[in-house]
């Protein structure tokens, strides 16, 4: 980079005008990140779904978040081409220049790459995922930098109707593609476990859980009347007071919150710095 310490950030919105606590996270965590390391870090944000704005190639990070839905609702619709697009335009560039572009991609993002690489089947859950729950490294995952700092399992927030599930071997070697994280190994439980995280390339990463949730906007959630009772639908009443104890443990979604995506910052930027 011409100027070490500009930094450009464009942060995806996939909520479709929907209220969620997500973009609140990762503003929050990016405006940390610029205060702690002094640096000059633009963002700005583009609602591609509701308004079909998309970044163009001047940005050096992209974060695509999470959002509400079916992640085939975009099938047909320009808005879903244009995403798929820009991935492809970030590959190629990373493929031809020196200095890289960076992107993370969560929830819904996440679901979308899967199923722009063909990586699994995207599927919907018998019963929606909400809440703090353990997820673990596959070995690749515990070699992964962006990791680092956290235990194998860690706890992260999942909230989703949908699953990548049935990785495709061949798909993932054709783009050189890494397992990261699967749910919680069951052996007791006849379900598959659904992949949390990939490596899509050295430069673009994703999760199925959101490393941006704290505990303020996890108690919004978890206050709701129709939350609470799914949770304990699905998993009990220990459970989701378990959940509501656990959002002030250190070790839990706080310890999350506070590694992957400042790691993940930390790789983009300390590569772009010395490009």
């Amino acid at each position: 980079m011409n100027d070490s310490n500009s930094i450009k950030v464009a942060i995806i919105d996939m909520n479709m005008g929907f209220p969620n606590q997500g973009m609140r996270g990762i503003q929050e965590i990016l405006h940390q990140y610029k205060t702690d390391n002094h640096l000059n870090l633009t963002i700005d944000i583009f609602d591609i779904r509701k308004k079909g704005e998309v970044p163009d190639l001047s940005y050096n990070i992209y974060i695509s978040s999470g959002g509400p839905g079916n992640p085939y609702d975009g099938e047909g619709q320009q808005w879903e081409s244009s995403f798929f697009n820009l991935l492809d335009q970030i590959d190629n560039f990373n493929l031809i220049s020196d200095e890289k572009k960076y992107a993370f991609l969560i929830c819904h993002s996440f679901q979308l790459g899967c199923r722009k690489y063909q990586l699994g089947e995207v599927t919907q859950r018998k019963s929606n995922a909400f809440g703090i729950f353990p997820i673990s490294l596959t070995a690749e995952g515990e070699k992964e930098p962006i990791f680092n700092g956290l235990n194998n399992p860690f706890f992260s927030v999942d909230s989703r109707d949908w699953q990548v599930i049935q990785p495709n071997r061949k798909a993932f070697e054709k783009i050189g593609a890494k397992l990261l994280a699967i749910e919680k190994d069951r052996p007791h439980v006849d379900l598959e476990r659904c992949m949390m995280a990939i490596r899509f390339s050295p430069y673009v990463i994703g999760t199925q859980f959101h490393p941006e949730a704290d505990p303020t906007g996890m108690k919004i959630y978890l206050l709701q009347e129709e939350k609470k009772e799914a949770i304990i639908k699905n998993h009990g009443e220990d459970k989701y007071y378990d959940m509501l104890n656990s959002l002030e443990n250190p070790d839990r979604i706080m310890l999350t919150k506070g590694v992957i995506l400042p790691n993940f910052l930390d790789e983009a930027i300390h590569a772009l710095q010395f490009a």
